[in-house]
């Protein structure tokens, strides 16, 4: 690990009265050359901005002196690619994240408690549950009864119904599969309960949307989530108008507690939200606008990522591509046209070729000033990942994916083609830009698991031992980098945050310990104790 003595300031001189001084810090921070650099001393200004790190030891100019007794200070983490309402949403309806059976999660639907009209969420596993299937509508009738009810797979790419939801979303044996999407049935043709991608809406589109109120609150209860677990900003992949409505009177009445970079999810949404052009940083930076949302394939778990050649554990099976290859590209090219930032969901290598093609042909230098992006890059065919660099195309990496994902991967598309899957070291190796997420609320939004798994590509129960094809392992400073730099950079805001460096926003968080000093199999165990946004405190542990 490379350190550097950080000793840096703006005209210390005369320091104002209302500047604030973080003293006794054991501070971190990255340097120009992206090393890690340290300081004893944070400096804020009246602005909200960072003004100085000092030295241990150093002079502290006049002002506010607040004593950090030697817990460690550093950059608030970026989640690159999160669902900001989704967060907020699952948190107050059905979880069933972490159940391990089935019957846990009947047992979890059969306690819960609601008015509404519909029991929604999510979270299910059939692969955690060791189900060799998709659960069945029946199966969720035993506990939901007759109040329809579905909840959607923790990737967010499958949806689990009950017969009443069916029957209102008139699904049946007569009706057919949607483009991009499948209906899973039995031997006889008739729908079994799950909706894999473009069949979700089928049932999706009946639900009531929820009432301000509600959106509001799930808004809040993601803010406060965020806060706690040390996010002082994220990546919302995929936003419609009513949700960068809800963004912007919140950033007006001063509860946008992060600093929110919002990708319009798809052409249609994109127009709407920004008919003139993108939205760069307003409101003192805590939001923007700049960049489109496009799926190009469906997830790993419900068999819907886009391969080359058919799934090892489902012959004839390809998975779902959302768009053919020649509109994947006109959606590209015109969205990058327009000045807009592409940044494309692609998990299997037919997906992830796709996205590189088109990305191709967008003109060199748009794709420079844009800085478009692949979401996932999980499944990437060998040939391809060198292309990364040369189309300078960033690489937004969720790691607890790798340790999630990494049995089922296996089984999903056998070791052959993981020769180029979650292959940041290589990517890296090759000079491509990451930036690290967590992919909300499929995965826990707290970055110290995503730092524990791009460092051991273990899972936080410390399998497998010796972790899981640890030749594409991080190091650490590179980990907290993606989720810091990398991820400012990838949304045009690296002169705006992601360094505790002079004029950059004082976004930081303390921590119970140094992260840089411990075990790195223990790194999902720090704990967040404060968290800061523009030098105010949005978040204290009790």
């Amino acid at each position: 690990m490379r350190c550097a003595l950080l000793v840096s300031g703006l005209m210390l001189g005369q320091a104002a009265l209302a500047d604030t001084a973080y003293v006794n810090a054991n501070g971190y921070t990255i340097d120009a050359a992206g090393g890690l650099a340290r300081f004893g001393t944070l400096v804020v200004a009246d602005d909200g901005r960072v003004k100085a790190t000092l030295a241990a030891g150093a002079p502290v100019p006049r002002g506010k002196r607040i004593d950090v007794k030697g817990r460690t200070l550093m950059p608030g983490l970026i989640d690159a690619h999160g669902h900001v309402m989704g967060l907020g949403e699952l948190a107050l309806k059905v979880d069933l994240n972490g159940t391990t059976s089935l019957a846990e999660a009947q047992a979890r639907l059969r306690a819960y408690k609601t008015g509404s009209a519909w029991i929604t969420g999510g979270g299910w596993n059939q692969e955690r549950w060791q189900l060799g299937r998709f659960p069945t509508a029946a199966e969720l009738d035993a506990v939901t009864g007759a109040r329809p009810a579905f909840l959607e797979r923790v990737d967010g790419h499958a949806g689990w119904a009950n017969s009443r939801a069916l029957a209102l979303a008139g699904v049946t044996a007569a009706t057919p599969d949607p483009a991009g999407g499948r209906i899973e049935r039995d031997a006889a043709g008739n729908p079994t309960g799950v909706l894999v991608d473009g069949a979700m809406k089928l049932v999706a589109s009946k639900i009531p949307a929820p009432s301000q109120r509600e959106s509001d609150a799930m808004l809040a209860k993601s803010l406060a989530i965020m806060a706690s677990v040390g996010l002082t900003g994220a990546g919302d992949a995929g936003i419609d108008p009513a949700t960068w409505e809800r963004y912007q009177r919140f950033a007006r009445t001063g509860k946008l507690t992060a600093r929110i970079y919002a990708m319009a999810y798809g052409p249609d949404n994109r127009a709407a939200i920004a008919p003139q052009g993108p939205i760069g940083w307003n409101a003192d930076d805590r939001l923007a606008m700049m960049a489109m949302k496009l799926q190009a394939d469906g997830a790993l778990g419900s068999r819907g990522a886009w391969m080359k050649a058919p799934y090892s554990d489902a012959p004839g099976n390809r998975g779902l591509p959302f768009f053919d290859e020649g509109a994947l590209r006109r959606i590209i090219v015109d969205a990058s046209a327009k000045g807009f930032q592409v940044n494309v969901h692609a998990i299997g290598d037919a997906a992830n070729g796709a996205a590189l093609g088109a990305f191709a042909v967008v003109p060199a230098e748009q794709r420079t000033a844009l800085r478009h992006r692949d979401e996932h890059a999980q499944i990437v065919a060998p040939d391809d990942l060198p292309r990364f660099a040369r189309l300078g195309i960033i690489a937004s990496i969720q790691p607890t994916h790798a340790t999630s994902d990494k049995g089922m991967a296996e089984a999903r598309v056998g070791a052959e083609r993981l020769a180029g899957g979650y292959a940041w070291r290589t990517l890296i190796d090759s000079g491509v830009r990451i930036a690290a997420g967590s992919d909300f609320p499929v995965e826990p939004p707290n970055p110290f698991y995503g730092l524990h798994a791009a460092v051991t590509r273990q899972s936080r129960d410390g399998q497998p031992a010796g972790g899981w094809r640890t030749n594409e392992a991080m190091t650490l400073p590179e980990a907290f980098a993606a989720f810091t730099t990398g991820a400012a950079y990838a949304e045009h805001a690296e002169d705006k945050f992601g360094t505790l460096t002079p004029g950059k926003w004082a976004d930081f968080i303390v921590v119970d310990r140094d992260p840089f000093a411990i075990a790195p199999a223990t790194l999902w165990q720090v704990v967040v104790e404060e968290t800061f946004v523009g030098g105010k405190r949005v978040y204290r542990r009790r």
